[in-house]
């Protein structure tokens, strides 16, 4: 149909929010690490438009909420250099701990780490 997949945008979702962990000082890889693992428990897309293939696309990612068990992160994607939304999103993450495999409160560094970048 000349447009990208529809599920794709769960893929690109996944990417923003890695690099925004990234960016925060806290790549996935150290809270593996730590044996912690962050399962998507929920997610919703709203398609508001097309994207179609080989346009550059932006993932905004929003971390509104300090996390605590739960991760609530939200998404826009828009083409790059555009103001037009084309779809938003939603993903809700839970802290696990990895051998236990059940929901655990987040680290202190993490916990810590969210609420310093949302008090800017």
């Amino acid at each position: 149909m000349g447009v990208v997949y529809h599920t794709h945008y769960l893929d690109y979702f996944e990417a923003g929010r890695t690099e925004a962990l990234r960016e925060l000082g806290l790549p996935y890889r150290s809270l593996e690490e730590k044996g912690i693992i962050m399962p998507v428990v929920e997610a919703n897309v709203r398609y508001r438009g097309p994207a179609r293939y080989d346009d550059l696309l932006v993932v905004k990612v929003a971390f509104e909420t300090p996390p605590s068990v739960r991760v609530p992160i939200d998404y826009t994607v828009h083409r790059d250099g555009e103001d037009e939304i084309l779809v938003t999103g939603h993903t809700t993450l839970c802290f696990m701990d990895a051998d236990r495999r059940r929901p655990t409160t987040g680290p202190d560094m993490v916990i810590d780490t969210f609420e310093h970048a949302l008090s800017d």
